[in-house]
């Protein structure tokens, strides 16, 4: 028992030594390196199965070692949870520490001052009561006790001084930051919700087609969101109600095709039972969102979206507008699918009118470049819409409309096209305004490429320990900066009465100094101090400013 005691003891000892807090920073450092470098789960699931696709060796080690969730992994957790253990196990005792220590009376002068790394001595007039009533008014600010000579190592009348107690106090304040820091960390994730939502908008583009879809996004529900995440205490019903219509996207490039501004204009409110037109006007663009009540909206990206109509062999007609998928972020080749189902009087029953699906697969390029042998390869010049066009692979039968399952709304299930439900016609090229006749095998259906419009990415982010977040952080760095400036640092006097030649009275002082840290000496301060009690005032050669000489 006594040996487990003893090994406990031990093991606490070590967790709440300041070493090992350092170490802990350090593992935290390097445990985030992952989530920086690594595609997360929270952030974009999508992308990190591409990452899998792309990477099926490496791919599912990572994720086994939760690499693609590295701010929720077992082992961050850890290393936070003993971050937080070891850094009250450090804060508790040295605050103990340092009040007793601030309540002390200043240690004893030395019995020999000139082993000091700062030493001054010489002859003042007046009693020795008289010089300490002049040094006490030169260290102001300073703890100071004064030792009789029956109490002095040498039998002299001695002053001690300290100064510098805040050093520590902001080594603390600095520790106690780190845990807010955390501690809001922690509570952020438990209450926040973020969300995005893509919004079909109206482009300056000339070859753009008009948007005749919903434009408003309303923050009344989580369904309303295309992607969403909350805090395992948020309950969704919790969301600031507000609601906002997407007017525009406008983009600027450089003649390299390197982005060089993104912005969106807006009409907002915050009541939504008001009339749409008295709705307020903005503008958000890239890291200026537009906040509303603590909530916070984003202008995440952006993208194109194809309209293409498809006219069956009985004249009627489907169309969409679906975004498609940057497949290059640099001239926004994009990827997606569309679904069509025929209409409903040519298809009587249910099962057959779900064979007779229509799908399209394909890529847009926003201004257009032919490449390969035949010169049918589409790809992309640029990112802004001069020279639209679209690729499209033609399936008919069944699309996976109307199963009940979840589908990509960019790549189309190809176990459908394996297991001969949905079968390849034909892969066509269009520009705006043409069209192309393909043979689905009951008829011949008509694909017409109407052009494109762009659409926004929108993030609508709250969390409400923000601005605690941001307290902490400057408590935390300000502390810093005052634990690395002030300097912990002693001065004693000794006072030895004297007889001048003409028998006045005098007083034999010594002065030394001491710097409690990791500096020797500590400047014009002590030579100031030291000048004004010994009466010389000698013009000490001018040094620079050592912030070490503060508090």
């Amino acid at each position: 028992m006594a040996t487990a005691l003893s090994w406990l003891r031990k093991a606490w000892h070590w967790l709440t030594s300041m070493r090992t807090a350092l170490m802990l920073l350090f593992l935290l450092a390097l445990a985030s390196i992952p989530g920086a470098l690594l595609p997360q789960r929270q952030v974009s699931a999508s992308l990190v199965d591409d990452y899998l696709r792309a990477n099926p060796t490496m791919g599912p080690i990572y994720d086994k070692l939760q690499m693609f969730d590295v701010f929720s992994s077992t082992w961050f957790v850890a290393i936070v949870t003993l971050l937080m253990i070891s850094l009250v196990g450090c804060i508790i005792p040295r605050s103990i520490d340092h009040w007793r220590a601030y309540r002390a009376t200043p240690t004893r002068a030395p019995k020999y001052l000139g082993r000091m790394p700062l030493h001054s001595e010489g002859v003042v007039a007046g009693a020795p009561e008289d010089v300490e009533k002049r040094l006490r008014e030169q260290l102001k600010g300073w703890h100071v006790a004064t030792y009789a000579p029956e109490e002095d190592r040498t039998g002299a009348l001695s002053v001690s001084a300290e100064r510098g107690y805040t050093r520590e106090l902001m080594n603390l304040i600095f520790h106690v930051g780190l845990v807010a820091m955390i501690v809001t960390f922690i509570a952020g994730r438990m209450v926040f919700y973020e969300g995005q939502v893509i919004v079909v908008t109206n482009s300056e583009a000339e070859g753009a087609v008009p948007v005749t879809q919903s434009r408003v996004f309303c923050n009344t529900s989580p369904a309303n969101f295309d992607v969403f995440r909350a805090g395992p205490f948020f309950d969704g019903t919790g969301l600031t109600p507000f609601c906002f219509e997407s007017e525009n996207f406008k983009a600027s490039y450089l003649n390299t095709g390197q982005a060089s501004g993104f912005s969106s204009d807006l009409r907002y409110t915050d009541d939504v039972s008001k009339p749409q037109d008295e709705w307020t006007p903005t503008t958000v663009s890239v890291n200026h969102p537009l906040r509303i009540h603590g909530d916070r909206v984003y202008l995440q990206g952006h993208g194109f979206a194809p309209q293409v109509t498809v006219t069956w062999p009985n004249g009627e007609t489907r169309t969409q507008m679906v975004q498609f998928r940057p497949t290059d972020v640099f001239t926004f080749l994009s990827s997606g699918v569309m679904r069509f189902d025929p209409p409903a009087g040519m298809y009587p029953d249910l099962n057959d009118r779900r064979a007779h699906q229509i799908a399209l697969e394909g890529n847009f390029a926003p201004t257009a470049k032919w490449t390969g042998p035949n010169g049918d390869q589409l790809q992309s010049s640029f990112p802004t819409m001069d020279d639209p066009a679209v690729t499209l692979d033609v399936y008919a039968g069944d699309a996976g409309l109307d199963t009940g399952r979840p589908q990509n709304v960019f790549v189309l299930d190809q176990s459908l096209v394996a297991d001969g439900r949905l079968e390849k016609k034909q892969r066509i090229q269009l520009t705006p305004g043409a069209e192309a006749e393909v043979d689905t095998g009951d008829g011949k259906v008509k694909v017409r490429f109407d052009g494109a419009a762009e659409y926004a990415n929108y993030q609508i982010s709250r969390d409400p320990t923000q601005v605690w977040a941001l307290a902490a952080t400057l408590i935390t760095l300000v502390s810093l900066a005052g634990s690395l400036a002030i300097k912990r640092r002693r001065i004693w006097v000794r006072l030895r009465p004297h007889t001048s030649d003409a028998g006045e009275p005098e007083t034999a002082v010594e002065i030394a100094g001491l710097a409690r840290t990791d500096r020797a000496g500590w400047g014009r301060e002590f030579h100031r101090i030291a000048g004004s009690v010994l009466g010389t005032h000698t013009e000490v050669e001018e040094e620079e400013f050592d912030p070490y000489d503060l508090g």
